[in-house]
C-alpha cells in the first residue's frame, strides 16, 4: 500500500467524490446509475467523475465520443486508494 496523502485528501474533501468512488468500487456504472444509487444529483456526479478522471482514479470504459450510456469504472490506482481510505477509517 502506498500512502499518498495528497490524493487521499483530494478524495475525502468531497462527499461527492467519496460517493462516486464508493459506488464504482462495486463495479462499473453510468453517471445516472451512480446518482441513483448514491442519492446525489447528476450534476455533482458528473463533476466528481471529471475530477477523479483528471487524477486517473476513474476511467471511461466506452469510446470518448459516446454521449449516451457512458460507463465509468474505477482504475487500479483508484481501487488501491479507496482501499487505503477505508482501511484508515477516513470516512463515515
Amino acid at each position: 500500500m502506498t500512502e499518498d496523502w495528497d490524493e487521499i485528501g483530494f478524495v475525502i474533501s468531497s462527499q461527492y467524490r467519496i460517493a462516486v468512488l464508493q459506488r464504482l468500487s462495486d463495479g462499473p456504472a453510468t453517471p445516472s446509475r451512480i446518482a441513483e444509487d448514491s442519492g446525489i444529483g447528476i450534476t455533482h456526479v458528473s463533476r466528481a467523475l471529471g475530477r477523479l478522471r483528471d487524477r486517473t482514479l476513474v476511467e471511461l470504459l466506452v469510446p470518448e465520443n459516446r454521449k449516451k450510456g457512458r460507463v465509468y469504472g474505477i482504475t487500479d490506482h483508484g481501487e488501491q486508494l479507496w482501499d487505503e481510505i477505508r482501511a484508515k477509517n477516513l470516512i463515515e
